[in-house]
């Protein structure tokens, strides 16, 4: 499928690794010119490398954490008007006593998952507007629609990100500027990967790989029947960023293997 968006300036903010890389890849394929922003900078400059000899196009790497305020000055530094903006981030690690939960860890939290990606969005809205065409894709969580205690520090700061774009997103539409968010369920990434052993400290499990995902698939069950891959994810991501989603406004898809039992 023709994306539509071959010549266009994307963003991909957190795209070093994992859905963000993935989604940076698809977007590459359709022949965007590409901008990637992560905050370790060997597999930043590796991954842009890698990208820009795989499909032949421009990319910049952009050294930069988004959930500060200096590091959004670096994104906006580098990249002032890009057409398409992705926003990823690490998620919080797993937690298994919510009476543990400090002010001090809601604040950390909802200044990753929140604040940062609603200020990223703030800043760029206007330059999509006055273009008329843009897109904006957040990649967040599914517990944002379904609750997990040992999700605690991602869902509900995501909960708040998906009620504020959504309310946003019907604001900016007739503009030609179009947000929507993807919830993933449970994916084997390298972001999983690193949360292993706070995964197992907040069971009480052995930091054992086996160990680790044994509990994690009994304990979540998926219809589909496996984990998933990055890429299970980006090419819906691709799709919602390309001219072809121009009547998807605002909406909140979960990618999830069936794990989430709802109608909506």
């Amino acid at each position: 499928m023709d994306l539509q968006i071959k010549g266009k300036k994307a963003l991909m903010a957190g795209g070093s690794a994992g859905m963000g890389r993935a989604t940076a890849e698809r977007l590459a394929e359709a022949g965007v010119e590409l901008y990637i922003s992560a905050r370790r900078e060997a597999r930043l400059q590796q991954a842009a490398q890698d990208i820009a000899e795989k499909y032949d196009i421009s990319v910049t790497p952009i050294v930069a954490d988004s959930s500060t305020e200096q590091g959004r000055e670096a994104l906006f530094a580098a990249c002032p008007d890009p057409d398409i903006l992705g926003i990823t981030i690490k998620p919080p690690a797993p937690n298994g006593d919510f009476l543990k939960v400090t002010p001090e860890m809601w604040r950390e939290s909802i200044e990753t998952t929140l604040l940062g990606p609603i200020e990223i969005m703030r800043h760029y809205i206007p330059t999509m507007k006055d273009k008329g065409w843009g897109r904006i894709v957040n990649i967040a969580t599914f517990s944002a629609k379904n609750p997990m205690i040992w999700r605690l520090m991602s869902g509900p700061a995501r909960s708040a990100l998906i009620n504020y774009t959504a309310s946003v997103s019907r604001e900016v539409a007739r503009f030609g500027v179009n947000i929507n968010n993807l919830l993933p369920g449970m994916f084997q990434t390298e972001g999983m990967s690193e949360s292993l052993e706070p995964y197992a400290d907040a069971f009480g499990l052995e930091p054992n790989e086996d160990v680790v995902l044994t509990h994690f698939l009994e304990n979540n069950k998926i219809p589909a029947g496996f984990l998933a891959e990055a890429d299970d994810l980006a090419p819906m991501a691709a799709l919602l960023c390309s001219p072809l989603s121009r009547f998807i406004v605002g909406q909140n898809i979960v990618i999830d293997g069936g794990q989430h039992h709802s109608l909506f």
